[in-house]
């Protein structure tokens, strides 16, 4: 076991902060790494340690690895937490940190390079006999197999993006004479978001729940669930309310779905926390749908529903200890909630600019938390979660 002394936070905002609040706690030093436009942001004051990394945009701080890494090795950090976006799905970044003898906190670099590619990760999952949606995930991307696969399965079906997620490079059809259209327009806009024009066809699953299951898992072979979040209503590909429990959940079909998501984390050897996510029909059947290699957005759910501090675990593992619980210690209690705030007019679909600061900001009471990257006079929006025990 290595024990972690001192942990980078490769983000911002309110992941940064959530990260910082319990590592302090654990008596862990904390360093933030910021750009330019963030100097005077709230994850920098509250950590012990800050370093610029210069530059506005994404891409020349918090993207920028190497600066990351430069940042950790001057300050001593012996480990970095990647938080969620930016690096944490990062195969390149993951491999570099543990060539550097840092430690990465998040799962193996071969997991995330297997669950990253919907291709790889779909051939993996039906080699572990993991219910998945019928569909071809080959390796010949011709037009021509395309369109014959997708009409040997059936319309509608779903065309998507292999390296992709959000919604970009997914297109639903229904008929068989815009199949030659959807595959270009879906390829070309693949290859601009991800570099990579690679494409899996899937059978369209008319009106099923999205439903995923936190899962977690150490490097002594252990792997647990700790129940499923419903993250089904959504705007654009992109959920908007998540919570736990599902509202059409059996004691049945959570054991079996939480079996399926132990079994998919133990194809890739997976460590640490992760989120296996599931389309759930009309009939009860449940199909994968990807896997998340990182902590998501939506984990306070299940941090309200089961009382356990996942960051705390996730610092835990990545140091060499084994799960602080067993599957039997799981007792999910209560009923919470996490709601996306979308700041703009419902009407056209077009978000207005928020042009002022945050005068007034007041903590969550009675059940409700708020993880936050601003205090008063900042400019951000946080994330709300209410949890309440019935």
């Amino acid at each position: 076991m290595t024990a972690i002394q001192t942990v980078l936070v490769a983000n911002r905002g309110e992941i940064a902060v959530r990260v910082m609040r319990t590592a302090k706690g654990m008596g862990l030093k904390t360093v933030a790494v910021y750009s330019d436009a963030d100097a005077n942001a709230l994850h920098v004051r509250s950590a012990d340690m800050a370093v610029s990394l210069g530059g506005n945009t994404a891409a020349e701080s918090y993207l920028n690895g190497d600066a990351i890494l430069e940042a950790a090795r001057t300050t001593g950090a012996d480990a970095i937490h990647p938080g969620y976006g930016f690096l944490s799905e990062n195969t390149g970044f993951a491999a570099a940190c543990a060539e550097a003898g840092i430690i990465f906190i998040g799962p193996p670099a071969a997991a995330v390079e297997i669950m990253g590619d919907k291709a790889l990760a779909k051939r993996a999952m039906l080699e572990a006999k993991v219910p998945c949606i019928p569909g071809y995930q080959g390796e010949d991307q011709s037009d021509d197999t395309l369109i014959r696969e997708a009409e040997a399965m059936g319309m509608p079906v779903m065309i998507k993006a292999a390296a992709g997620g959000g919604g970009r490079g997914m297109r639903r059809v229904a008929d068989p004479e815009q199949l030659l259209q959807s595959i270009a327009l879906a390829r070309s806009e693949a290859e601009g978001a991800f570099g990579n024009g690679d494409l899996i066809l899937e059978r369209a699953i008319e009106g099923a729940r999205h439903v995923e299951v936190q899962v977690f898992a150490d490097t002594h072979g252990n792997v647990i669930h700790l129940g499923e979040r419903d993250c089904s209503l959504q705007r654009r590909h992109q959920k908007v309310v998540e919570e736990s429990p599902c509202p059409v959940m059996t004691p049945e079909l959570r054991e079996a779905m939480g079996l399926a998501a132990v079994e998919a984390a133990r194809a890739v050897s997976y460590v640490g926390a992760g989120t296996v996510e599931f389309l759930l029909d009309a009939s009860g059947e449940f199909y994968f749908l990807e896997m998340n290699t990182r902590l998501q957005v939506e984990h306070p759910v299940t941090e309200c529903v089961t009382g356990f501090d996942l960051v705390q675990w996730q610092i835990r593992v990545a140091q060499g200890e084994p799960l602080p619980a067993t599957q039997d210690d799981i007792d999910l209690f209560g009923h919470a909630i996490e709601v996306r705030l979308c700041a703009g007019g419902s009407g056209g679909g077009v978000f207005a600019q928020c042009r002022s600061r945050v005068a007034v900001q007041r903590a969550a009471g009675g059940g409700g938390s708020v993880d936050s990257g601003i205090e008063t006079g900042d400019a951000i929006s946080p994330s709300m979660i209410r949890w309440s025990p019935k």
